[in-house]
This record gives C-alpha cells, structure tokens and sequence, in this order.
C-alpha cells in the first residue's frame, strides 16, 4: 500500500511480490474523496498504519541486538519458533538484518547443539 501517496504531491514507490498476488489500484483523487464520505477507509488506514508501526517498532528492536543468535530468537519468538521455509531464508537474513552467511552459520551451531 502506498499509503504515503495520500498526503505527498508527488509519491514513488514500488514493490516485489515474492508469491502470485493481485494488485488493486485506486486513484487518489478517488480514495481522498471517499475518505472524506466513508470513515471506515480512514478506520481500516489507520488500523493499516497502527500494524505498520508495531511492525516497525518490532524490527528496530530486533535489530538493536547485537548477536545474530539473539535477533533470530526474537524473531522465532514472533513467529512461534516456526522457520520459514528453506528458499525463505535470505529474506530472514534481510529482515533481521544480518548476511546471510552469518544466518547460515548460527542455524548450522543450532543444528549441532540439538540432539
């Protein structure tokens, strides 16, 4: 969502879906037209950006840690100790902000330490 568009004059952004999605699109004039005579889009954008922070707040926090070890146990902890899938992993790497090299090698101390 490029929820910045609403308020900037001119916006740019783009994305990557990484599995097969569908992509809607409003035009703004459109959207700021209707958040001005139906409060539940401006409830569901600000629901969208209260998620948004947390997200945001979350990762800064992961990222605060110093050890790849510790920012991957807060992120298990957010995820319910589920690992994504193996082809996922350099996304993981990118989300709590270390190389995938360094991820690599603290699930390969992971996998030796468990019985």
């Amino acid at each position: 969502m490029a929820e910045a568009s609403m308020f900037a004059m001119a916006y740019h952004c783009d994305a990557t879906a990484l599995i097969e999605s569908e992509v809607a699109s409003v035009p703004i004039d459109v959207f700021k037209a209707m958040s001005q005579t139906d409060p539940q889009i401006m409830e569901e954008l600000a629901r969208h950006l209260a998620v948004q922070v947390q997200k945001t707040r979350t990762r800064a926090e992961i990222l605060s840690l110093h050890k790849v070890g510790d920012r991957l146990d807060a992120w298990l902890v957010l995820h319910q100790g589920t690992m994504p899938a193996k082809g996922h992993w350099l996304a993981l790497a990118e989300e709590i902000g270390v190389s995938p090299e360094a991820l690599y090698r603290e699930l390969g101390r992971r996998r030796q330490r468990s019985p």
